[in-house]
């Protein structure tokens, strides 16, 4: 434990950002308490230990950096892991670990980290210059690629991230209807400034007038939608929650919320940055229910930074005269290139239903190991991507997770990298095109020996 200790002393400035100390003392029931504190502190000490590299970098980067990250998503204690290279859906670290890449960059990674023929676009746009600063072909094409994808876009524009995205679709659904309020939901998550967790608030939200509605709570966000009546321009929903949980809107929630938005003359947006890897043409395919402006990211630019958001004419011709959206890299040559490349040849809707029907049949996998296991955990999402939750019955909205849940899902993160499995700190798995059943079962082995050896902590 003093190997532990010293590494805490001096890879943190203050543990209470990370809310280290808050979950070592948080208050949950006896014995459980004992046996999750020691089982933490084991699995800490022996993560630290197969990573002084990593340590030895993150002393040096809280120097320069706050927190020694530029990223929070990435931030956990003791210290994360430092990745030195991918290649197919493997990664290495800087002290020489191998893992089973299942992060797969937040579902940005979604042509895993050599996929050839992105690569050669990439390397044939840099041949030609990179900033150009003027308009080309490649935006053209992309947006024609998008456009005969999604059904919902008749016009596109591109930005440089997600989080962009949703900022400037929204504003335009404020200027379009020449309203102001918005609806979103608690537990979505839209981008580092539109964030809006289950529990407390982000000091750093954009100050739309906002309200905030459960997710799938049907009745209550129709209520709330007529209500607003003419002061709501959108409301914006993720299909599925990310974030939050990687929780499936149920089709009957998404229908009722499409058609009241219709009849108030608000606008419908769909955040699809993550579940537009569902289908050929989205989340809104696979469900049939149709929003008035889609937002991308994350994996459609081919795993560059990447934005797009698009949808009926009417709205988005704002932009023709009324609306300037300048942004110098908007259109760059890399990512132009990139996604062209990434949807144009790659992830066809053939292949979208193949990386779909590989992620159900984990998720069924997961889910049988734990229930024949009669352990209280679950993996919840859709296709491609999921989450586990330490407790039992159905969930179909975001919660505040007990001290106990909380210390389980860290544990079963630090025993998944000690397996060789590496995914995101909360649990949250996003496959990538080359990982083969071959190799999810090493995932599904290492959940299965995690469920037999942390039994007696899940009762």
């Amino acid at each position: 434990m003093e190997a532990l200790d010293q590494i805490l002393k001096t890879c943190f400035c203050d543990l209470k950002f990370y809310k280290y100390e808050i979950k070592l003392m948080a208050p949950f029931p006896a014995p459980q308490r004992s046996y999750l504190e020691a089982a933490l502190l084991e699995a800490r000490e022996r993560y630290a230990a197969k990573r002084p590299n990593s340590a030895a970098l993150h002393r040096e980067a809280v120097s320069v950096l706050p927190g020694g990250n530029t990223r929070t998503v990435l931030a956990y204690a003791p210290f994360p892991t430092a990745m030195d290279r991918g290649e197919s859906c493997r990664l290495w670290d800087i002290d020489g670990n191998a893992y089973l890449d299942l992060c797969g960059e937040y579902t940005a990674g979604l042509f895993g980290h050599t996929e050839p023929r992105i690569h050669s676009a990439m390397q044939q746009a840099m041949a030609r210059g990179l900033s150009l600063g003027a308009v080309g072909k490649a935006e053209q094409l992309l947006a024609r690629i998008l456009y005969d994808r999604f059904s919902s876009i008749d016009l596109i524009r591109f930005t440089n991230s997600g989080t962009e995205a949703n900022l400037i679709a929204l504003s335009a659904a404020r200027v379009s209807t020449g309203r102001s309020r918005i609806i979103a939901f608690k537990g979505g998550y839209h981008g580092s400034v539109l964030h809006f967790p289950v529990t407390g608030a982000s000091p750093i939200l954009v100050p739309f007038p906002t309200t905030l509605c459960e997710y799938n709570d049907t009745e209550g966000t129709v209520a709330a939608i007529k209500a607003m009546g003419d002061d709501l321009a959108a409301v914006i929903v993720e299909p599925m929650l990310g974030s939050g949980g990687c929780i499936a809107a149920s089709p009957e929630f998404l229908t009722a919320v499409a058609e009241a938005t219709r009849a108030t003359g608000a606008l419908l947006i769909f955040d699809e940055v993550m579940t537009s890897r569902m289908a050929g043409g989205g989340m809104q395919q696979r469900l049939d229910v149709e929003p008035d402006i889609t937002t991308l990211g994350k994996y459609v630019g081919g795993g560059m930074s990447f934005g797009a958001f698009g949808g009926r004419r009417e709205v988005m011709e704002i932009f023709t005269s009324r609306v300037a959206h300048p942004g110098t890299f908007n259109n760059n040559v890399m990512t132009m290139a990139a996604g062209i490349a990434a949807m144009g040849e790659v992830f066809t809707p053939a292949v979208a239903e193949e990386l779909f029907s590989l992620g159900e049949r984990l998720r069924g996998r997961l889910n049988a190991i734990c229930e024949a296991a009669g352990a209280p955990l679950q993996f919840t999402g859709i296709g491609s991507l999921a989450t586990p939750h330490f407790r039992r019955g159905d969930i179909t909205s975001p919660y505040a997770a007990s001290a106990v849940e909380e210390s389980l899902k860290e544990l079963f993160f630090f025993d998944m990298l000690d397996a060789g499995v590496y995914l995101a700190r909360r649990g949250m798995t996003a496959l990538s095109l080359p990982t083969t059943e071959t190799d999810l079962k090493e995932f599904t082995d290492a959940v299965q020996a995690f469920v037999a050896k942390r039994a007696s902590l899940m009762q």
